[in-house]
């Protein structure tokens, strides 16, 4: 897609010597934008040719001294003794190697070139838009005035949605659609920001019609000692105690000796719907797409999505003449639901051809299964299968977590066994481990809403070692995180993802850096259960959460200082 940005026009009363000015007079007559100049315009040729010559003068010149100082040296001549055509070889040596040196500077004789056509530099333009879309779409003039643009915004002349489209500049839309949301609401959303923040960063992938940020509390428990290393666990979160438990974990964890985890499958799933007249067609189908000697031209035609899609197999299941095909494939460092949806679709364009009678309903027929909680994904996987374990020594358990050992297999069987079982749950044998998973997720730009699989999980306790010590374990089937694309882009987000070395795709490795970020959050919720079964068990839950989940302030005087009028 083209992307222009509407520019303003210059008034009249500017000078001619104004950067607007200079660059209106840059345009010819037919309006197109006279070619810029080049530092190789200067040159007599074309500077293909020129570079051609040089290039030859070069390797002759060389070719040509060497042979005759090699003769010289063979006959005791000396060297300082040059003959006219020596001294011409001399001469394009020294000529064409200035030139090659220089010609690698071009870029800097440019910029010179190019800013001797401006007496001053251009004032600052405001950061582009990273997606401004089609003018076509916005014909109307948009007034200048940001007072106007708003008026027109309330009385609903102009879409709000198309602001950045017109103006160019995302943080002057988010200002005026903040300013009409103010007049139509009445509300004022003083405690809500809006400078601070790079809304171009946004557009097009996180978040539409901003009118600015909430703020968020990062907290980091740690270190957490897993598989060798030592990690810092940002989490984002308003709970108080949430991070201070986890920490606790941590810090029983690492006095054990650490934990270790193990990624079991890595492969997101897309599950489309699709119709057929009969049952049987459907049957058809389902036989055809999960026969293995059907299987690599399916890949073939998947993996033309992404150079790191790779699809890992299809399974079906019918619903009369409906029939649900769940893709697995792996998607590198991506979570890749957007990487998924695009192998499947080809996969269907190129099934239509031999099922012309089949019609595609939806791309994703929540056989998936995404942001639900489903037994396909607490059985089969999605995302990362992480089993994350460790063994607490006793004394620990009882110094740091101020418990003992069959306190806590005992509550872990009644509660998050027993307990999750009376209440029917599904994957929701824990404590909280959605608290963790949460935190994590907003903190490293990941989907929040996928929580909801992300969190299924299975906490067991067990003694060892004649009842000393602890074995506690947690097994999460549908870990759906990424290091790369949505909301891991944004500084605050991309930050949080370099404390834990996981910023961006790993090029040595692909997926390591996904896979890493799963292994933290099952093993930051393997801290934070130990803790919270532990404050359980010993009777302290209430008093920590009195402790640090309640602010000492007066809320009844700082109720009446908001009501008061606030001095201008």
């Amino acid at each position: 897609m083209e992307v222009r940005r509407r520019v303003p026009p210059a008034h009249g009363g500017a000078p001619s010597g104004h950067p607007r000015r200079r660059r209106a007079a840059a345009a010819g007559a037919d309006g197109e934008p006279v070619r810029r100049v080049q530092a190789g315009d200067a040159l007599p040729l074309p500077i293909r040719h020129t570079n051609l010559i040089f290039s030859l003068v070069f390797g002759v010149s060389i070719v040509y001294l060497m042979r005759r100082w090699r003769e010289k040296i063979r006959a005791s001549t000396p060297l300082h003794v040059v003959s006219l055509e020596e001294i011409l070889a001399i001469c394009g040596l020294v000529a064409s190697l200035i030139y090659l040196i220089s010609f690698f500077g071009i870029a800097f004789v440019q910029s010179v070139v190019s800013n001797s056509d401006d007496e001053a530099p251009p004032p600052p333009a405001p950061a582009p838009c990273a997606l401004l879309g089609n003018p076509a779409a916005a014909p109307e003039k948009m007034p200048e005035e940001d007072e106007e643009i708003v008026a027109a915004v309330v009385a609903g002349k102009i879409p709000s949605y198309v602001l950045e489209t017109r103006l160019g500049d995302c943080r002057r839309a988010a200002g005026i659609r903040r300013e009409a949301l103010r007049r139509i609401t009445g509300r004022e959303m003083d405690g809500l920001p809006l400078d601070g923040f790079d809304y171009a960063s946004i557009l097009g992938q996180c978040c539409e019609l901003p009118v600015g940020y909430v703020q968020l509390p990062v907290g980091v428990a740690g270190p957490l000692l897993l598989d060798g290393r030592r990690l810092y666990v940002p989490m984002a979160t308003t709970e108080g105690c949430l991070v201070a438990s986890t920490n606790r974990g941590c810090k029983a964890i690492a006095e054990s000796g650490g934990a270790s985890s193990v990624v079991l499958r890595d492969g997101m799933t897309r599950a489309p719907a699709v119709r057929f007249p009969t049952a049987r067609r459907a049957a058809e189908l389902k036989s055809f797409l999960e026969n293995p000697t059907n299987f690599d031209t399916l890949a073939t035609v998947f993996n033309r999505s992404s150079r790191f899609a790779r699809l890992q197999g299809v399974k079906c299941a019918l619903a009369g003449r409906n029939l649900y095909m769940r893709f697995t494939c792996s998607t590198g460092d991506a979570m890749g639901m957007n990487m998924v949806s695009k192998g499947v679709q080809n996969v269907l364009d190129y099934l239509q051809d031999d099922f012309p009678d089949m019609d595609v309903i939806s791309i994703s027929g929540n056989f998936c299964s995404d942001k639900k909680s489903a037994a396909v994904n607490w059985i089969e996987g999605r995302g990362k299968s992480v089993v994350c374990e460790a063994i607490i020594k006793e004394e620990v358990v009882e110094k740091v977590l101020k418990t003992n050992v069959q306190a806590l297999v005992e509550l872990n069987v009644i509660k998050n066994l027993a307990g999750s079982a009376v209440a029917g749950a599904l994957g929701g044998f824990n404590a909280h481990a959605s608290n963790i998973v949460t935190a994590i997720f907003i903190a490293t730009g990941q989907d929040p809403a996928q929580n909801v699989e992300s969190s299924q999980c299975i906490t067991m306790l067990e003694a060892i070692n004649d009842g000393k010590d602890l074995h506690v374990s947690v097994t999460m089937p549908s870990i759906e995180v990424g290091t790369v694309g949505g909301g891991t882009q944004l500084a605050s987000q991309s930050a949080c993802l370099d404390l834990l070395g996981v910023k961006g795709a790993n090029r040595e490795s692909p997926g390591s850096n996904a896979r890493l970020l799963a292994s933290v959050v099952a093993g930051a919720v393997l801290a934070a259960e130990l803790s919270l079964i532990s404050a359980q068990a010993a009777g302290h839950l209430v008093q920590s959460h009195m402790k640090y989940n309640r602010s000492s302030r007066d809320m009844s005087k700082a109720a009446e200082e908001a009501d008061r009028p606030k001095k201008c």
